[in-house]
């Protein structure tokens, strides 16, 4: 573990903006961070917690997965995903829209989606889940530009997906835990395939090999500012590793001339492969590169 928490900081440490990270190995139990508990901006990492709300309001009797509403223009004011382009006031299902709000990170769902649950029922459940350091203040995130204080964001720290993402795991096989979630097992799983469902896997799944399998969800910050990924790592159907990592005051161009949010992307890329080479079985391993969808 001591070599790769070596190895993880050393890639951090040669790029010239903040990054932060969680860890946990899977196999041995092992966890390790890096500024793990700063609050940081979330992007749309965080609509892992806002999907985990959902499936709980909806176990809970006052939503329903197969509910049918009508996307107004307003939620359309966006630039993420694809439903800003279509014309106003079509129908989807409340599960339809979870699924598109975290495989295609569409914000006009989620903004729907936040304020049909609430943003203090999101808050609330952020806290009881045990997500102490993070904060949703906007249905979908203001364009403040990229200078904006963190009290202007949505936030989180990595420790608290990366915990978040854990307890999903482990929820479904585990009644307890996903009870601790507010959800059964089967809807445990439910938001893991979502996850599994990542259409954006330029970031952690990017340099690992094709036996792998990530399921996570990307951010990215106003602006560029931040390009954020958290994730379970399998090697097959065997989970390996959770990784959440965070990059803050990204330049809008390296020194080199190259974007410094696309930069930002490969060093996640390289930290995930860094872990999976530290973590993975060498006798499973295909060596084939992973399709990528971009």
């Amino acid at each position: 573990m001591s070599e790769l928490i070596a190895k993880l900081n050393a890639l951090c440490d040669e790029q010239p903006y903040i990054t932060s990270w969680y860890f946990k190995d899977l196999k041995t139990g092992e966890t390790a961070d890096r500024a793990g508990d700063v609050v940081v901006p979330s992007a749309s990492t965080r609509k892992i917690s806002i999907m985990m709300a959902a499936l709980a309001a909806c176990h809970a009797g006052s939503l329903s997965l197969d509910q049918p509403f009508s996307i107004e223009a307003k939620y359309q004011d966006t630039d993420s995903g694809t439903f800003q382009f279509l014309t106003p006031g079509f129908e989807i299902t409340f599960r339809d829209a979870l699924v598109m709000m975290i495989i295609v990170s569409d914000n006009t769902c989620t903004g729907k989606v936040v304020d049909i649950v609430g943003l203090d029922a999101i808050n609330a459940y952020s806290r009881r889940v045990g997500m102490v350091g993070t904060t949703h203040r906007f249905n979908i995130p203001p364009k403040s530009g990229r200078d904006h204080t963190l009290e202007q964001a949505n936030t989180t720290t990595p420790t608290d997906v990366g915990k978040l993402l854990e307890l999903i795991l482990q929820g479904t096989t585990d009644e307890a835990v996903a009870a601790k979630l507010g959800v059964t097992p089967e809807l445990c799983k439910l938001g893991l395939d979502i996850l599994l469902w990542q259409r954006l896997n330029n970031r952690l799944p990017y340099l690992l090999p094709a036996e792998a399998k990530v399921a996570h969800k990307t951010g990215t910050g106003v602006g560029g500012r931040n390009n954020n990924d958290a994730g379970i790592v399998f090697q097959g159907t065997t989970p390996l590793f959770i990784l959440s990592a965070y990059t803050e005051g990204l330049p809008v161009n390296m020194p080199d001339g190259t974007s410094g949010y696309n930069a930002a992307g490969l060093l996640l890329a390289r930290l995930a492969k860094a872990c999976y080479d530290a973590v993975a079985d060498p006798s499973k391993t295909a060596g084939l590169a992973q399709p990528v969808a971009v």
